[in-house]
This record gives C-alpha cells, structure tokens and sequence, in this order.
C-alpha cells in the first residue's frame, strides 16, 4: 500500500492545470475585464481632467503663447519652455492645480515674467504653442515688448493710492516705465491740500508680466493680471471711434437687422395721438 502525501498530490493536480491551455472561454472573459477595467481608467482619467480644465479662462500662459484652445492643441506638455526659463518663473501644471495638466503657466505675485529680451522659453518650443512670429518686430528680431500674456487690473477699493497714501510701486516696478502705468495727480477733497496719485494701466501697451502684482505692498495685491479676454469688455458692433480708421475695421463684416412694426405705417403726429389715447 503506497503513502501518498496529500499535499504532494494537491502540488501535482495545481502544475498539470496550469500546464493545460486557457480555454477560448476564459481568454474571452479575461480580454472583457481588461477592456472594461481600462475604459473605467480611462473614463476616470478623463472625469480628473476635464474637472481640471474648468480654471483655464484664469491661467497665464508663457510669452508668445496661442490663444487657450489652439495652446491646448498644440503644446505636448514638454517642459523645454520650462527648463529655458532662467527665473524659474514658468512652471508645469500638477494634478489638483485645476489647470490643465503638464502645460505651463506662471503666478506672477509668486514669481512673475522678467521680460528677458532674448526670451529663452520661446524660440526652444518644439511645436510653435508658443508663437515666436508675434514677439518679432518688422526686422525679425525678437522684442519681448510685443509679448501679450494678459492684462494688469487695479482694484481701487484697496489700491492705497486711491484712499491717499502716496505710493508708487507698482508704476515703478513696470518695465514700459511711463508707458503701461502712468500716474494720474488729483486733488485730494479730504484735505484740500494733498494729492491722489493714481496709477492707470494702458491695455494696449500692458503686456500683463505682472511685476507690478509682484511689487505691490498690499498684503493681497491690489494690481493683478488676467488673461487679456477675462480683464476686457467688448463694445461689439453698434458703437464704433469714428475718429480712429483702425477701429472701422472692425465693421467691415459686421451685418445689419431692420426691425418694422404697425406704428410705423402711421405719421408720427397719428402715432403720438394713439399712444395719448390709450393712456385715457
């Protein structure tokens, strides 16, 4: 009579099922679970960074960067933008930053965009997010003052210049001194003796580098840049400088409406008669 260890005969019976091949059946099972598990990674991983898209109308991107959703196109989230900057002023967006992931941005009260006039981080972009075209003067060099990475706003309410506390740092701070912030003097009502020496920012030459964020002595900045489409308004098409031929152009594809209602057929004279005796 043999004597057979029973977990010698469970070892042998485990080495013979796993010798045998996967069944058509189980491969079949086996690919589904894969298949859905991935999708279910997938879908989660797509749910983090569509929730992480939704702060994009506030981020400020690098110098020379595509409008949001061509940058978002373009750009393969490299870093190399990153790496040239020498202030480390450019960083890459992390998960839970609610920013889109891998692409660069910058905080200027953090650290903002020294204006290097070779303008490492642009010329190095693999893929042309950021466009070194629009930082190119008519002679193809360079000019980091054509750059348009937002726009500084100024919160008057706590802007210590308007309450009447001389300060000028965020006009000093700005590298387009005199031309992007100027200083307006007013009389100050209170005293009747004093100035208010007002900074105002000038869209059209700001390039929203943010040192002036960067220098103001608030304990939460009362100068601050957002992107250029957040910062403005828009007139639209019905109001126009007639003065000014550039701002006609904007009028060039614009369409008309022409409304026509009753009252119309009538004189005017008619027209005021009938509204009067309504009123009666």
């Amino acid at each position: 009579m043999s004597n057979i260890n029973p977990q010698s005969k469970k070892e042998s019976k485990m080495k013979a099922q796993a010798k045998e091949p996967m069944s058509d059946r189980r491969k079949f099972f086996l690919k589904i679970a894969r298949t859905t598990g991935l999708a279910v990674l997938g879908a989660l991983t797509w749910s983090a960074y569509v929730d992480e898209v939704k702060a994009t109308e506030l981020i400020l991107r690098p110098p020379a960067a595509l409008n949001e959703e061509d940058f978002l196109a373009t750009c393969i989230k490299c870093g190399i933008c990153v790496e040239a900057c020498p202030f480390d002023t450019l960083k890459l967006a992390k998960p839970g930053e609610n920013k889109p992931l891998g692409t660069p941005y910058f905080e200027p009260r953090d650290t903002p965009c020294y204006m290097c006039p070779d303008i490492p981080c642009v010329p190095v972009c693999p893929t042309g997010a950021l466009d070194i075209k629009s930082v190119q003067n008519e002679k193809k060099e360079l000019d980091i003052n054509k750059a348009d990475m937002g726009v500084a706003v100024i919160d008057d309410n706590s802007c210590i210049a308007f309450w009447g506390i001389q300060c000028d740092a965020c006009y000093r701070a700005c590298p387009l001194l005199g031309e992007a912030i100027t200083v307006e003097y007013t009389k100050n009502p209170r005293t009747g003796k004093h100035a208010f020496l007002k900074p105002v920012v000038h869209a059209d030459v700001c390039t929203g580098c943010g040192l002036c964020e960067k220098a103001c002595v608030t304990e939460k900045a009362a100068i601050f840049v957002l992107p250029r489409k957040v910062a403005e308004g828009r007139a639209g098409d019905y109001y126009i400088k007639g003065w000014d031929k550039n701002d006609e152009k904007r009028l060039e594809n614009a369409t008309s409406e022409e409304n026509t209602t009753g009252i119309n057929e009538k004189s005017a004279l008619d027209s005021l008669n009938s509204s009067m005796e309504d009123l009666y």
